[in-house]
């Protein structure tokens, strides 16, 4: 992509996409994207049932070991880990974990018309969304789904994506997903622009980053692989636009400067990061799925005793549009909604977030940075207020005033069932103590950016959360 002037130098991304956030698109609002998911989901007839596992067609529990898994070889699996951590509240237990091996794409296609990056979306049916159609990536896939395992149809617009690929390289790098219900799991975010011209298939749409942006505001529209990827754009400080009379706002734009003044250097954010890494020992033994204490397999779940975490249940599948018609697999239900809350707070007229180095039963490297509150908040109900996690009596008793965002998203619907968490951004008051735990750390909008050049720095909530912060502009 050329400048303007015609100089043959290329016009920074920054900018570009910066000026995609704040225009709408020349093809339709945000109004009609959301009748057109509604006109998807009734076109196609989408239908998801829970069935026991002896009617779980194509996948069995092994003789030995008790673990589930596909006829293939191919996919994930379900197996049991043994997890050691410490320093923490309990040092070791067993559970159920997803085993996939691969690493997916998750990719968006963006072009210029006239003048405006515009990001090529698609509504996309996943088994365990509430609504079943959200707006998603231009490719969302699987190793195991793109090299067509399955027999099906072959994924639209991959050759964007894999090399060699027709388009520019705007971000890739690989990300992880949620480490405490799979294993080592990651997957290639990656944003590809092209020149060329493209035909819009069935099921996809372009639109700018702005709308995108505003449906994200929206409960259970945007889905998390279509998050994640937006988290990696490049957003540069826009040059026009001061943040009007909302000091929040304004200290928010700031805080995309690299050159705003900051409580803490990158340099300090991975070394307080490879501290907590070094700090924490995880172990992680993949053990039998049998051999899991406190689970129980009944004909038609496996689920903790308690009654809480999650379980494994059985679908059955029917998506006629999908690369194949129907299929039936297992799928994580959580037990409870999780509550994800970044806290912020205006340093010199920057704005910060409050980030907290936490560990995860199947991370890849022991600790990422998350968002200030990550948990689940029925599990803690009965404890005493010194094993609740921190700041969670804070965000459940925060005034309505503070709350700058606050939506209910889907995770992964493609493993996990109903799977929904709160998403909340605070702004908090003087009184909130200036300087924080040690496992926390403020950092400006810029450094959680630059940290995404790199994987394993932020959890995939933090990335989401990253993504609805830049809706607030």
């Amino acid at each position: 992509m050329l400048d303007r002037a015609g100089s043959g130098e290329r016009t920074p991304d920054g900018p570009r996409f910066t000026r995609s956030a704040t225009v709408d698109g020349q093809f339709l609002t945000a109004d009609e994207c959301l009748s057109w998911l509604a006109e998807q989901r009734e076109l196609q007839a989408y239908s998801v049932e829970r069935v026991p596992f002896d009617r779980l067609d194509g996948w069995r529990f092994t003789e030995d070991d008790g673990n589930l898994v596909h006829h293939s070889g191919r996919f994930f699996t379900i197996e049991g880990l043994h997890v050691g951590l410490s320093p923490f509240r309990v040092p070791t237990w067993t559970q159920p974990i997803i085993v996939q091996r691969e690493i997916g794409i998750l990719g968006i296609l963006v072009k210029e018309f006239d003048g405006v990056l515009h990001c090529l979306m698609q509504a996309k049916m996943e088994p365990g969304n509430r609504n079943l159609v959200q707006l998603s990536p231009t490719v969302q896939a699987t190793r195991s789904n793109y090299t067509r395992v399955h027999k099906g149809r072959t994924i639209p617009y991959l050759e964007y994506f894999t090399a060699p690929r027709r388009g520019r390289v705007v971000a890739d790098s690989l990300q992880s997903e949620q480490g405490g219900w799979f294993l080592h799991k990651r997957n290639r975010n990656i944003v590809v622009e092209t020149d060329e011209d493209v035909e819009v298939l069935p099921g996809f749409r372009w639109m700018t980053v702005a709308q995108v942006q505003q449906l994200l505001r929206l409960d259970d529209v945007v889905n998390m692989d279509a998050r994640t990827v937006l988290s990696i754009m490049p957003f540069a400080r826009p040059e026009t636009t001061t943040g009007g009379t909302d000091p929040f706002r304004a200290a928010l734009l700031r805080s995309l400067d690299p050159e705003a003044p900051t409580v803490h250097s990158v340099t300090d954010a991975i070394s307080w990061l490879t501290e907590n890494k070094a700090r924490f020992e995880l172990t992680q033994r993949r053990i039998p799925l049998l051999d899991t204490a406190g689970w129980h397999r009944t004909a038609d779940e496996i689920a903790h005793v308690s009654g809480g975490y999650f379980s494994i249940v059985g679908v059955d599948v029917r998506a006629k549009d999908r690369e194949v018609g129907a299929w039936m697999q297992p799928l994580l239900r959580p037990a409870a909604p999780g509550l994800l809350a970044f806290l912020t707070r205006r340093i010199d007229g920057v704005l910060h977030v409050l980030l907290q180095a936490r560990p995860a039963a199947g991370a890849l490297d022991i600790v990422e940075a998350a968002p200030t509150l990550h948990c689940t908040p029925q599990t803690f109900r009965t404890l005493p207020t010194a094993h609740r996690p921190q700041f969670l009596d804070y965000v459940l008793d925060v005034p309505a005033r503070q709350v700058r965002f606050d939506t209910w998203l889907s995770e992964e619907g493609g493993r996990f069932l109903h799977a929904v968490n709160r998403y909340q951004i605070i702004e908090v008051d003087d009184r909130f103590p200036a300087t924080p735990p040690p496992n926390f750390m403020w950092l400006s909008v810029h450094q959680l950016m630059t940290l995404l050049q790199f994987g394993n720095c932020l959890n995939v909530e933090a990335r989401s959360l990253l993504a609805c912060l830049h809706t607030l502009w």
